[in-house]
């Protein structure tokens, strides 16, 4: 049974909704390109009502949730300036002689790396899977197959919107952008799992009371 959540657990997420929701609100004032923005910042708009009618029902763990904040500040960013011109990105390119904006990198990092905590969650609390060699393999496939399906949606873009799908793609002239992007998904789901897994079991051994 899941214990209910202190005062202090429900403080915090009211802040980082809170945040998430004003960083949203002015990405979208004046965000690069409109469509790239509504296309990029969706998952938030999803997420977000999800969690929040789910917060007694299955509430996540701390570090759960801390994550998919940060999830959804990164993909909050790269919809105000789409990927390819989040200033951060030129920063990281000139600071290590980058040929490319990196930042579409760091988002396909983290597209691993918190779905990672997510479906190592869901499977330890509704699966009879406990932490071992066959949860971590699940989990990367799982973090994997939700890389390919989004790399099937921007396909799907650009087959519906043509060259309006071109900053939403982000691609950079890369003909193998596609691959590196579920190669980092990937490497974040394991490196997720490697670092913060015992961490998550302390607190789902905390959320279980």
């Amino acid at each position: 049974m899941t214990v209910l959540p202190t005062a202090r657990e429900t403080r915090e997420a009211l802040v980082l909704l809170g945040i998430v929701a004003i960083a949203l609100l002015v990405s979208g004032i004046a965000p690069r390109e409109r469509g790239t923005w509504v296309l990029e910042t969706a998952p938030v708009f999803i997420a977000a009502p999800l969690l929040w009618l789910t917060w007694d029902r299955f509430r996540l763990t701390p570090l759960a949730y801390r994550l998919i904040f940060l999830h959804a500040l990164i993909l909050i960013l790269g919809g105000a300036y789409t990927y390819a011109h989040v200033p951060l990105g030129f920063w990281l390119q000139d600071a290590f002689g980058f040929v490319r904006n990196p930042y579409d990198r760091i988002g396909h990092f983290a597209q691993g790396f918190v779905p990672a905590i997510i479906a190592r969650e869901i499977l330890l609390r509704r699966s009879p899977l406990v932490p071992g060699k066959w949860l971590f393999f699940l989990v990367s496939c799982v973090c994997l197959a939700i890389s390919a399906v989004y790399e099937f949606v921007e396909w799907w873009a650009a087959l519906l919107l043509g060259q309006g799908a071109h900053e939403f793609l982000g691609t950079q002239g890369d003909p193998w952008d596609t691959q590196w992007d579920m190669f980092l998904a990937l490497t974040g789901a394991v490196a997720a799992q490697l670092l913060l897994g015992k961490l998550h079991d302390r607190q789902l051994a905390r959320l279980r009371g």
